[in-house]
């Protein structure tokens, strides 16, 4: 916003327009084509790609990102519903919500660090004791890798968020042979931010799923798994995160690939035992 109002001065009418509107409604904004954004306040497209340039960014793209990272943890859930509803318009919303999973999953593929993946592969498979913590709607992902996880080692502890005071009760013996894998997307979780630093200050080794390298979990973690999740709708969409964990849970199993097909034998006969699935007729 800073840079917005010292160049003021120097835009054309139709730049002023646009930097006017971006300062009163950069939550909108931020989610604009610069078609959508053109229309809103008046001008050409070309005039917004121009006024991006002009910002001294790369393009219209670039000066987007820029406001989306701004207003990344501010969106209260009314604003999330409002910008929705100017994305969506009229459009199909089936078709709308898959395309942009879609995107999401093509954006994490471009953005991913693959020696911070690789890194917290080893981690985990060197660890003592591995600790997995997210909460909110990051608790769904938290539960699905603490199902895999606790199929494929016995050392693994789901934290539980009760009370403020048992999350430290639960870390009360991590230490520098341990792995704490914190998930947290925008609106982050002071909590998940709470517990890592403290794992981190007692040693242990931090692994970070979030959106990105400016979310504050990436400022205490040792590898930083970066996945993009849809702040634009009230709903999170957990679909890139959910296949990082996907890609994690895979090569920790490739890790331990004899150790594991031992185990899934006894669980097999456990499943079998037990009756646990239910069991289709041939034919």
């Amino acid at each position: 916003m800073g840079k917005l109002q010292g160049s003021l001065a120097k835009f054309s009418k139709g730049q002023k327009q646009i930097a006017r509107y971006i300062m009163e409604h950069y939550d909108k904004a931020a989610f604009m084509t610069a078609s959508r954004l053109g229309q809103t306040v008046g001008v050409s497209e070309s005039t917004v790609v121009r006024f991006a340039t002009e910002l001294g960014y790369d393009g219209y793209p670039h000066l987007q990102r820029a406001l989306q990272e701004m207003v990344r943890n501010k969106l209260t859930s009314v604003q999330r519903m409002e910008v929705m509803g100017d994305r969506i318009g009229g459009r199909d919303i089936l078709q709308s919500v898959l395309a942009t999973d879609v995107d999401k999953i093509r954006m994490t593929m471009d953005e991913v660090d693959r020696d911070a993946f690789q890194g917290a592969v080893g981690a985990i498979l060197r660890a003592r004791r591995i600790y997995i913590l997210g909460v909110r709607s990051s608790g769904a992902l938290a539960y699905f890798l603490g199902f895999y996880f606790s199929l494929l080692f016995d050392n693994v502890r789901m934290l539980q968020m009760s009370g403020v005071s048992e999350i430290f009760e639960q870390l009360m013996h991590v230490g520098p042979e341990d792995v704490f894998i914190g998930i947290s997307f925008p609106r982050y979780s002071k909590r998940t931010l709470t517990a890592m630093k403290y794992s981190k200050d007692h040693g242990a080794q931090v692994v970070a799923l979030t959106d990105s390298l400016l979310s504050p979990l990436a400022g205490c973690a040792d590898h930083v798994l970066v996945a993009k999740s849809d702040m634009q709708s009230f709903v999170d969409s957990l679909v890139a995160p959910l296949s990082v964990l996907n890609a994690l849970i895979v090569a920790v199993g490739v890790g331990k690939k004899q150790e594991i097909e031992q185990t899934f034998e006894r669980l097999e006969h456990i499943w079998d035992e037990y009756e646990v699935y239910e069991k289709l007729e041939d034919g």
